[in-house]
C-alpha cells in the first residue's frame, strides 16, 4: 500500500515538472519527463510493484534470478568468443567461399573515375610571336578541357 502511494506521488511530481518544462517552451524535454514520470504509475497498475514486493522476500525467486544471471553470463561469454574468432564456423566458411571480390564482376565504372572523354588530337602548334595576347588563357582552357 505504501509502495503504491509513493509511486503515485513520484508520478504526480514528475508530471508537475513536465508541466513547468513545457511552460518554458522545452516541449521535447517535457515529453521525456512526462514519459519517465508515468512509468511508476504504470508499474503499480500492472501489478509489477506488488509482484516485486512478494518476490523480494522469496528465496525461490532469488534462486530463479541467479539461474537467469548464469544463463545470461553463458550467452554473453559465448558471443564474446564468437566475435573474437570471427563468427560461427558456417559464417567463416561462407566468408571464405565468397572470395575477396567486393564489387560484382559486371559492375559499372565509378562515376568519378573517367569523367573526361578520350584523348583529343593535339592542336597545331602556333608560332611564338603570333601577337596573340590570349595564348595563356587558351592554354588554361585547353588544360581544363574547355
Amino acid at each position: 500500500m505504501i509502495a503504491e502511494t509513493v509511486c503515485s506521488a513520484v508520478s504526480a511530481a514528475g508530471l508537475g515538472i513536465a508541466g513547468v518544462t513545457a511552460y518554458r517552451k522545452r516541449f521535447l524535454a517535457a515529453a521525456r519527463v512526462a514519459a519517465y514520470s508515468l512509468v511508476p504509475v504504470g508499474l503499480v497498475m500492472t501489478g509489477v510493484v506488488g509482484w516485486l514486493a512478494d518476490t523480494a522476500f522469496s528465496p525461490t525467486a532469488w534462486a530463479g534470478f541467479g539461474v537467469l544471471g548464469a544463463a545470461w553470463l553463458l550467452f554473453a561469454g559465448t558471443r564474446a568468443v564468437e566475435r573474437r574468432r570471427g563468427g560461427t564456423g558456417s559464417q567463416r566458411a561462407a566468408a571464405k567461399g565468397a572470395g575477396r571480390e567486393v564489387v560484382a564482376p559486371a559492375a559499372s565504372a565509378p562515376s568519378l573515375g573517367e569523367a573526361r572523354p578520350a584523348a583529343r588530337p593535339a592542336a597545331a602548334p602556333r608560332a611564338a610571336d603570333s601577337g596573340d595576347d590570349f595564348g595563356d588563357i587558351e592554354a588554361i582552357l585547353k588544360k581544363h578541357g574547355i
